[in-house]
């Protein structure tokens, strides 16, 4: 590696350490469904997040919520000092990536083969604080 990707590399590093986020690897959901929980939680406090994530039907809302609380424990580790009702959290970044694709064939009628594409995603929560 370079001496130019090294220092950015290192940059990158030291602003990752700054902020409070989680991540959710290869979740068995299409990304469509999960951006339509995202969306409803995004840019809101943390308090209302976990109320909208808990009362709604959706499969995918179970997954944000955990991850959400993940998000959160992990301010508190970076925030050792600070309490969490203070600080007046919110979620400032909530991204959903499609994830790898497992492809399937499921017959069809006269001999014929459909693709099933069973999709997955990324997810990546940001939590700030408001101050």
């Amino acid at each position: 590696m370079g001496a130019r990707k090294r220092i950015a590399a290192d940059k990158r590093k030291e602003e990752l350490k700054q902020v409070a986020f989680a991540k959710l690897n290869n979740c068995p959901t299409s990304p469509r469904k999960m951006r339509i929980v995202a969306d409803t939680i995004r840019g809101k406090g943390v308090s209302d997040a976990l109320n909208i994530l808990k009362f709604s039907k959706k499969e995918a809302s179970i997954r944000l919520e955990k991850l959400l609380l993940s998000a959160i424990d992990n301010w508190r580790t970076k925030n050792e000092g600070e309490r969490l009702e203070e600080a007046d959290l919110y979620v400032s970044l909530i991204k959903v990536d499609s994830g790898r694709m497992l492809k399937r064939i499921q017959p069809a009628p006269q001999g014929r083969a459909h693709r099933i594409r069973k999709r997955s995603n990324h997810v990546t929560i940001v939590v700030d604080s408001a101050k």
